[in-house]
């Protein structure tokens, strides 16, 4: 995810912060400054970053789980509306999913369970507030936070926690794809409850995660209809195979005649044995002319060192490897480093409706 930066590497995850959780830090320093001067405002920002570890202990819990069936995680992200673990892939075995999804608030009901058994030996658990996260003692506040953290993912709107094990429970009665589209509707429309329970009692942040869990929902949805289209494809279904070619001493005059004369966008640069050098987009010779002109060499405005893909390469992998480029074509390179064609995201887009069309996502 763009602006977030590393802060750190647990286990082999990369624990990643996002530059608006800096913003709601601020924020609440701010909140608590004005509440109660300075000391008002570190007590603010210690018990959200309190909070913060927990919701970071719990994605440790979906990590933990995940890794007992094979499943990789790469990063964790902490945004300002909680934390989201990147897992590699989500597992289409119900009870597997349940496992992992039910792993984060497990971690939450044992935070809990301790602080309240902590606070119980110690004889404070009198007149505490439940309903106030950030009341009371530090210990206190915790306890409430877990709960409601608890609570919170357990509602069955997916993508939550909660919306996961309704998706599992009912893809043990049909296939993945429709329990997936069943579960998403259910989401949407608690969202949009939440939605409008917000807008009603003026609460900005109910309806802001509201906004989230119906697109998230969405989102979510459509990736799986991907996933299960995309299944058994490999980049040589998917590749472009007419296209141009430009020589990497060619000029930039060059190459925009050829993007004028036809429909194509991306240029694969190739030196005189046809091995790639780079790879020419539409952007990099609007660019190139503006700041080389139009008698400048490609070399100085294409991407180069651009990664190639093989022609054998899963539909799963190759979408990753083009995302991760951040460019819209890669070149398809077979074992003997010669160019066969080009990997497209509308290549990809128009083949998933072809095979939707014909055989329709069960």
């Amino acid at each position: 995810m763009s602006w977030s930066f590393r802060i750190g590497r647990i286990a082999g995850t990369d624990v990643k912060v996002h530059v608006t959780f800096l913003l709601l830090l601020g924020w609440v320093a701010l909140r608590g400054g004005a509440d109660g001067g300075s000391a008002g405002a570190i007590d603010s920002v210690v018990r959200m970053l309190a909070l913060f570890a927990c919701v970071l202990l719990h994605e440790f819990g979906h990590i933990t789980a995940a890794r007992r069936y094979g499943v990789h995680t790469p990063d964790v992200i902490l945004l300002p509306i909680g934390g989201v673990a990147r897992l590699s892939r989500i597992p289409e075995a119900p009870r597997e999913e349940i496992v992992i999804a039910l792993a984060g608030p497990a971690v939450n009901l044992v935070i809990f369970a301790g602080i309240y058994a902590g606070l119980s030996l110690a004889g404070a658990t009198r007149g505490l507030d439940m309903a106030d996260p950030f009341a009371g003692s530090l210990l206190a506040s915790l306890m409430a936070v877990n709960l409601w953290l608890l609570l919170f993912n357990l509602i069955p709107a997916f993508p939550m926690d909660g919306g996961r094990v309704l998706r599992a429970l009912i893809a043990f009665r049909v296939p993945y794809v429709r329990a997936t589209r069943t579960a998403a509707r259910i989401g949407q429309f608690l969202a949009m409850l939440g939605g409008f329970v917000g807008f009603y009692q003026q609460d900005i942040s109910l309806m802001l995660v509201a906004a989230f869990v119906f697109l998230a929902a969405g989102a979510e949805a459509a990736a799986v209809e991907t996933r299960a289209a995309g299944r058994g494809v490999t980049v040589s279904q998917m590749m472009v195979t007419d296209f141009h070619t430009v020589r990497v001493y060619s000029t930039i005059a060059d190459a925009v005649a050829l993007l004028l004369a036809g429909e194509q966008r991306e240029f694969p640069v190739v030196d005189n044995l046809g091995r790639v050098e780079g790879m020419l987009t539409r952007d990099h010779l609007i660019r190139g002319l503006t700041q080389h002109g139009p008698g400048a060499p490609v070399s100085q405005a294409m991407a180069a060192d651009v990664p190639a893909v093989p022609p054998q390469l899963p539909f799963g992998d190759a979408i990753a490897a083009l995302r991760a480029s951040r460019l819209p074509a890669l070149p398809v390179v077979d074992q003997g480093g010669a160019l066969v064609g080009m990997l497209t995201m509308d290549n990809v887009t128009d083949l998933l409706l072809v095979r939707r069309a014909r055989e329709g996502v069960a």
